[in-house]
């Protein structure tokens, strides 16, 4: 039998180190049990979350999840050391497609991975993803925490989410069958870029040579890496009041308003988007001067200012678009339902 004594090896001393996750659980504690809501108490620690769909007022509920990350986005707040946002935006891509199904947001689940865990700055980007949960009445009900030596470098750090939601039988979106030629699009307002394109957003960048502490050319109050980090808006708590007034509704992400806005639409029935309707943010002027990009690119890769739409019919939508108004969006008529 071979015997290695005093020269054996810990799992510390391959790269992981237990005490500092188990340092990093009691930090975000409070963060997460801020986020409990009726049906989802939060007690980190388990092996599985658990959800009373009866307490958290449902009846005859039909289940809905969703996952998404927020990648190189990543890049940004790990090259700035800039981590108390990001959680932000990955509670924001989860819960943003939940309701476009007319789920309400019930449990969410992150996943962190890096090579080098420090509780600290787990808990900075733990407490962000609390803070998400918040703004979406969601509960963050629990997680994983891998530290992974060997497959990620330096400070790389990935972040996963998976949010769980329900609706009432008969009220899931889009209605298709109610869709119709001459229905108007709303489109609501982003709050950037939100969580795509900065594979290109960081190739301009590059290419200006600006440094992330440089003024932001379009927006003198912030400097350039925290303007792109605003967080993606979450637009739970607008939304779901309109659920019964609504026929569809699409999250704007990878594919800009041209491939998101037709998955809320029927078969035989395409978008027509008036893109004067609305005042592009500076931002997206400054990405396509900057990096010569076609206007087609831009349309397809970013959300140039509209991270939502809202299908409603003619005779709603302007109560829709004041409504939206009242609960702090910035909403207007973008276009309209046409024959494909």
């Amino acid at each position: 039998m071979s015997r290695r004594g005093d020269n054996g090896l810990t799992y510390a001393q391959a790269g992981v180190d237990i005490d500092e996750g188990a340092r990093l659980v009691e930090l975000i504690k409070p963060a997460a049990r801020a986020t409990a809501r009726p049906g989802a108490a939060v007690a980190l620690g388990g092996f599985a979350a658990a959800l009373d769909l009866k307490a958290a007022g449902f009846v005859d509920p039909i289940l809905l999840a969703t996952t998404d990350g927020v990648g190189t986005k990543l890049k940004i707040a790990i090259e700035t050391g800039r981590r108390a946002t990001i959680g932000i935006d990955l509670v924001a891509m989860c819960v943003n497609d939940l309701i476009c199904q007319g789920g309400e947001p019930l449990l969410f689940l992150d996943y962190y991975a890096t090579g080098k865990l420090d509780a600290e700055i787990g808990a900075e980007i733990v407490t962000g993803i609390a803070e998400g949960c918040r703004l979406a009445d969601c509960a963050l009900a629990g997680g994983e925490t891998a530290e992974l030596p060997g497959l990620y470098a330096g400070d790389d750090f990935d972040l996963a989410g998976f949010a769980l939601g329900a609706a009432e039988r008969g009220r899931l979106l889009p209605h298709a069958d109610d869709i119709r030629a001459g229905d108007a699009i709303i489109g609501v307002a982003s709050s950037g870029a939100h969580s795509n394109g900065y594979s290109l957003i960081r190739k301009v960048v590059e290419r200006t040579g600006l440094a992330w502490t440089a003024p932001a050319p379009f927006d003198a109050a912030r400097d350039l890496a925290d303007a792109l980090l605003a967080p993606t808006r979450i637009y739970v708590r607008s939304v779901l009041p309109l659920i019964d007034a609504v026929k569809g509704l699409a999250h704007i992400t990878g594919g800009g308003l041209v491939e998101n806005t037709p998955r809320a639409l029927p078969d035989g029935l395409a978008a027509k988007i008036d893109w004067d309707a609305w005042e592009r943010p500076a931002l997206f002027d400054w990405l396509q001067r900057e990096g010569g990009v076609p206007e087609a690119d831009m349309r397809r890769t970013f959300n140039l200012g509209v991270g939502l739409v809202a299908i409603v019919a003619p005779d709603l939508a302007d109560e829709v678009e004041r409504s939206f108004a009242a609960a702090g969006e910035m909403a207007a008529i973008i276009g309209e339902v046409a024959p494909r």
